[in-house]
């Protein structure tokens, strides 16, 4: 199973999806970007998901992006894990 899927921690609350978008183009071809934001507000939950289109590119954009500052904080770029089952 390929897995071209990273999260992006730490992101600041004005963070939007199209600026992942354009920030992890430098590493390959983006397939998906989202930042996630919380359900009742709408503001950003500091973190979101970008789809690479391979799993070479994943791992250039890892390599390339983790601890990148990005309006003035350092994110963390990991591949993504499936989400845990809640209680």
């Amino acid at each position: 199973m390929q897995n071209s899927k990273l999260f992006i921690g730490n992101l600041d609350f004005t963070v939007v999806a199209e600026d992942l978008k354009a920030l992890f183009a430098d590493a390959g071809t983006v397939t998906d970007a989202a930042v996630i934001t919380d359900k009742m507000t709408g503001r950003s939950r500091g973190f979101g998901f970008i789809t690479m289109s391979t799993e070479e590119e994943a791992k250039a954009a890892i390599e390339k992006f983790n601890q990148f500052d990005l309006k003035g904080r350092k994110i963390n770029v990991n591949l993504a894990r499936p989400m845990e089952p809640r209680q």
